[in-house]
């Protein structure tokens, strides 16, 4: 229980913090990455970059990024937002305005970075460069779930172990599957 409340206390902690010190510059670059991700469009861009300029394993590593995203945004938005109701970091915790523009839904576990960790770890083995690319605004896109008050930083956390799960099995399962049929 003691461990539950330390989590709380550092999720409201880093919550405001991440609100209240990032400088405006910064806080319209992660809402611009926020918006080319919402619907999974900029990971969904990226692949259609990495198919028509990186020939088969540009092909390959956007097949399997993309069934990666499919994966989290099944597990993180189909499941655990159904099944863990937990409400948005407080309003009054947020000190700037994009707080009026966050969603409804639960904020346990970020769904955002579920998909963005999905798809960039499920292609840097694949594709390091394109993997590297990648992990530019993946990891923006985790700083401003944060920043903006849509999520704690534990919801961003889950995500991305989602992210990392679902990652793994795109990989490995295929691979299983072939030498257990």
């Amino acid at each position: 229980m003691r461990l539950i409340a330390g989590l709380g206390k550092a999720d409201r902690h880093l919550t405001q913090r991440a609100a209240a010190r990032i400088p405006p510059a910064i806080g319209r670059l992660l809402s611009a990455v926020e918006e080319a991700a919402e619907s999974s469009k900029l990971w969904c861009g990226a692949a259609a970059v990495m198919t028509a300029f990186g020939g088969g394993r540009g092909r390959r590593s956007a097949v399997s990024g993309l069934a990666a995203l499919a994966v989290a945004q099944l597990v993180s938005n189909g499941v655990c937002k159904q099944l863990i109701d937990r409400p948005r970091p407080p309003k009054e915790w947020i000190e700037h305005d994009e707080v009026e523009d966050r969603p409804d839904s639960s904020s346990f576990p970020s769904g955002h970075t579920a998909a963005a960790v999905a798809f960039t770890a499920t292609i840097a083995p694949m594709w390091p460069l394109a993997g590297t690319l990648c992990t530019v605004p993946a990891t923006l896109l985790a700083v401003e779930r944060v920043q903006s008050g849509a999520h704690y930083p534990t919801d961003v956390a889950a995500g991305a172990l989602i992210g990392l799960g679902s990652a793994w099995l795109t990989l490995h399962v295929p691979r299983l599957l072939r030498h257990c049929l």
